[in-house]
């Protein structure tokens, strides 16, 4: 079971760029994906990135294509998503949450069910 903490929220003006960070403890192998979702009011949680930590495969919603990175510091048990060109449509609540895998070969997955551990999330608000 990890433990995660997100962290690097805030208020951004349209066009701008945030880096949010998901701290993971308990994270004693790479057999995880990791997933970045987020939950706008109203609406339900979308997936919007994950990693798979074995192989750094990686799979983005098309909404997020080209705009938002996810990356991982390995000495750090971090994991980033950088957001540039950022929408109001952007503005949610955003999650990292992670499952334990052993196929590393596969293509993570952006499904909510999928994933075990969640951490508290951190505000993004984009304003229009």
């Amino acid at each position: 079971q990890l433990q995660l903490v997100e962290s690097g929220g805030g208020l951004v003006q349209p066009g701008g760029s945030l880096r949010l960070s998901c701290a993971a403890s308990g994270l004693t192998s790479d057999y995880y994906a990791i997933g970045w979702f987020r939950q706008a009011p109203g609406k339900e949680r979308e997936g919007v990135s994950c990693i798979k930590l074995r192989s750094d495969r990686t799979m983005y919603a098309d909404s997020v294509k080209g705009r938002f990175t996810i990356s991982r510091d390995n000495a750090k048990n971090t994991m980033y998503l950088q957001m540039n060109s950022l929408k109001p449509e952007d503005t949610a609540v955003y999650y990292c949450a992670s499952y334990l895998t052993w196929d590393f070969r596969s293509l993570c997955g952006l499904s909510t069910s999928l994933y075990v551990d969640w951490g508290q999330g951190t505000q993004v608000t984009v304003p229009s």
